[in-house]
């Protein structure tokens, strides 16, 4: 089973991913890692686009189940039909940018609030992250998320609320039954 697993920044993605991953025994992709180069101040250099797919593509072709976490949606149309399953996860806002103010600082510590660089990368990667339910900046935001759900061939399973990672994989796993089943 080929999963992808998608949300807002600090919605889990990663932490369901991980934790799906290692229940099922399916290698994760971060698409983090391939849309970022790896550098001292992590997520501040994108990757070229056609470099990040090839990799990805790479990896994939050689598992016959995996999952993909993270936004595929500027990452062309074939993103469309790869998967067999893919779980959309909503967090309302103001718990989902709590999570992400704590991630940041147990990620950097207070570097994020006295060097003036990092602040302003700070503070511009919050106004971005809130901006994602109102629609309000270019790229990944929930309407560009749901314009992109729409298009999927797959089923569609969204997973809209605060709920634990456990209620997540039950949902999902729910799911995979039921895909299963019908083919």
């Amino acid at each position: 089973m080929k999963i992808h697993i998608m949300g807002a920044s600090c919605a889990g993605s990663t932490t369901l991913g991980i934790t799906l991953a290692q229940l099922l025994k399916y290698p994760y992709f971060d698409t983090d890692y391939f849309f970022w180069e790896q550098t001292e101040i992590p997520f501040t250099i994108k990757r070229d686009r056609d470099q990040r797919i090839q990799t990805l593509k790479e990896l994939l072709v050689s598992h016959q189940n995996h999952i993909v976490g993270g936004s595929l949606v500027n990452w062309g149309d074939e993103w469309l039909t790869a998967f067999n399953l893919v779980v959309f996860l909503h967090v309302p806002p103001q718990i989902r940018l709590q999570r992400l103010k704590e991630r940041e600082f147990e990620r950097y510590g207070d570097v994020i609030h006295t060097d003036p660089n990092r602040i302003a990368a700070y503070q511009k990667f919050l106004d971005w992250a809130a901006a994602y339910d109102t629609n309000a900046i270019s790229g990944r935001t929930l309407q560009v998320h749901e314009d992109w759900l729409s298009k999927v061939t797959c089923p569609v399973l969204q997973i809209r609320g605060d709920t634990t990672v456990q209620q997540r994989i039950d949902l999902i796993l729910n799911k995979m039954e039921v895909i299963n089943h019908l083919q």
